[in-house]
């Protein structure tokens, strides 16, 4: 503010500025020697620009866009070339009803977006005061956190960024964007971070926070971190490892991984596909699409054909090593982001339809069960399937609130490649998940449990004897256990509800949102913010004190934006990475 004053003062008063200063003549060389700072620091003071709001940058201190290659490529492929393509809409064509009865809706939705806002921000407001330097709050003993593997950078800050633009807490975000382009990659107390995590939650949340606020700043500040990630790709066969590990990616020691979760080393396509757009840069591109290519080689020769096992030989290249797959933890973004990519890349690589509908197909075969429910219920869940070498795939009725994320995928894949059969999946699986949670005491699904499944897609007869005796009979018939009884704030459910309403305009997935919602809120709440709890079978629940990043960045975005106008983010201008955050489509 000194410097403010001052230079306002001389460059609108500049006699009156003066002349106190020359009344003793021996103030005269003291008097010019002040001036002449003064107006050097005027000089060197930038003028105010709103779309730079006074930031000040922070460079990294090791620049890993300068370090050497072990392994370097002598011709990077480049990014799909020409006009992207005329796209199906993947977004349903929203009108606006000024009926009463339309403009009585409006006032509801709006109440619905402050509440989710209100806990929006009471969480970031408990976030903030901990400081910006912790990963999480610990939302009751109000503690801060650093996870494991996530460098210690200010997770939930960066995560948070799209959400403080999309609420419209503009004042807000610009304090969390000025914190985030301080951030040093090299200053951190550990030796690796997490290559797949670091990669959705603060590459994923520059991007995104950029793609709406057009902060160069903060795209800088992605670059930084896209030089880092980049260095994972600096292996032998260029596969890159779960963890990226500093000294070693310095040392070219780098290896992939022989058992890596297939979704760790495989989803940066999304991240790696925008950040190569926005900078003519095809290094970053070339890398994702090594990493494509080999899916593509693989698809049709693992032990499910048409599907990638849930783990990974990446060091060997070997794809069939592992009989276990599912669409639930540990695999779930590899198939995700295949019509996402196809999207954000304007359509201009098929290859990524060719995956999809590959895998797509196999999963409808063999992963896929509708429960056995004594009313019949018209919905759909993802199990597992392992594959025996005697007796061929085996598939487990075993349901994850991770896996929730299908509905929204199918519901994605069919419009993008106009397969109408996938949103009618979609839409099942989706309800599904809301059958789930509306089964519990709270009102929440649990993290993991198993049901009775029918033979077929078909609906089946109820079998009362088959749940007395193999079920616990405590919970909702249909259910066979609740064997993860967590709820961990997640949002994969609510995702595709979003999607959902998106996608079809059908309001009553507005209901489903606010009932889930209402839920999650009258469960988790704490003092301070919102926390895991331990059981979603109790009402009277025991929170865990936990508050991961994703609360903030995807559980009450797709919350939020279920009662927003659907112009608000609209699904044919941006791409949601696995992260809620919105990268924009290219036109």
């Amino acid at each position: 503010m000194f410097v403010e004053n001052v230079e306002w003062q001389i460059r609108q008063q500049p006699h009156h500025a003066m002349i106190a200063i020359f009344r003793r003549k021996t103030r005269v060389a003291a008097a010019l020697f002040l001036v002449l700072v003064v107006y050097l620091i005027v000089g060197l003071v930038p003028q105010r620009h709103d779309t730079l709001y006074g930031f000040t940058y922070v460079r990294t201190s090791y620049d890993w866009s300068k370090q050497p290659l072990k392994y370097p490529i002598s011709e990077y492929t480049p990014l799909p070339t020409g006009r992207p393509l005329s796209l199906p809409k993947v977004q349903y064509a929203f009108t606006t009803d000024t009926s009463p009865e339309g403009v009585a809706r409006e006032e509801v939705l709006a109440s619905r977006r402050a509440e989710v806002k209100d806990a929006f921000v009471k969480s970031w407001t408990s976030y903030k005061n901990v400081g910006f330097g912790y990963d999480e709050l610990m939302p009751v003993s109000g503690k801060g956190r650093d996870a494991p593997g996530f460098g210690g950078w200010g997770a939930t800050l960066v995560d948070s960024l799209s959400t403080l633009w999309i609420m419209g807490l503009k004042d807000e975000f610009y304090e969390a964007a000025a914190a985030a382009v301080t951030i040093d990659w090299a200053d951190t107390r550990d030796t690796s971070c997490n290559f797949f995590e670091t990669t959705i939650r603060h590459l994923g949340g520059l991007l995104g926070a950029y793609d709406l606020s057009l902060e160069t700043a903060l795209l800088e500040k992605a670059i930084e971190l896209g030089d880092m990630l980049y260095m994972a790709y600096d292996t032998p066969n260029h596969m890159p490892p779960f963890w990226l590990d500093f000294d070693d990616a310095k040392h070219g020691n780098q290896v992939a991984g022989n058992h890596d979760p297939s979704a760790s080393v495989t989803s940066s396509s999304l991240e790696f596909t925008r950040l190569a757009q926005l900078t003519g840069n095809d290094k970053y591109y070339d890398a994702i699409n090594r990493v494509t290519l080999v899916l593509d080689e693989w698809q049709n020769k693992t032990a499910l054909p048409g599907m990638w096992p849930t783990f990974f030989d990446f060091a060997q290249l070997q794809l069939d090593s592992d009989n276990s797959f599912t669409l639930g933890a540990l695999a779930d973004s590899l198939y995700e982001y295949l019509p996402k990519t196809f999207a954000i890349l304007g359509g201009l690589e098929p290859i990524y339809e060719k995956l999809y509908r590959g895998a797509m197909d196999t999963v409808i075969k063999n992963l896929l069960f509708r429960p056995m429910t004594p009313n019949k219920d018209d919905i759909l869940f993802s199990g597992n399937v392992y594959v025996s070498s005697d007796t061929g795939p085996h598939l487990t009725a075993e349901g994850q609130h991770l896996a929730c994320f299908v509905g929204g995928m199918f519901g994605l894949g069919s419009k993008l490649f106009n397969i109408p059969e996938h949103l009618e999946i979609g839409e099942k699986i989706t309800r599904g998940c809301v059958w789930a949670y509306d089964a519990m005491p709270t009102g929440i699904m649990p993290e993991i449990f198993n049901l009775f499944k029918c033979e077929t897609l078909e609906p089946c007869e109820w079998d009362e004897a088959q749940w007395e005796n193999e079920a616990d009979t405590q919970l909702t018939k249909g259910f066979k256990n609740a064997r993860d009884p967590r709820y961990l704030l997640r949002p994969e459910a609510v995702e595709s509800v979003f999607l959902m309403y998106r996608m079809t305009g059908n309001s009553e997935y507005q209901e489903m949102a606010w009932r889930m919602f209402q839920a999650i809120r009258n469960a988790t709440e704490t003092d301070l913010a919102f926390s895991s709890i331990q059981s979603v079978r109790e009402v009277d629940t025991v929170k865990t004190d936990s508050m991961e990043s994703f609360w903030l960045a995807e559980t009450l975005r797709y919350l939020y934006l279920t009662f927003s106008s659907p112009d608000l983010v609209n699904l044919d201008d941006f791409v949601l990475n696995t992260e809620a955050h919105p990268l924009r489509r290219p036109r």
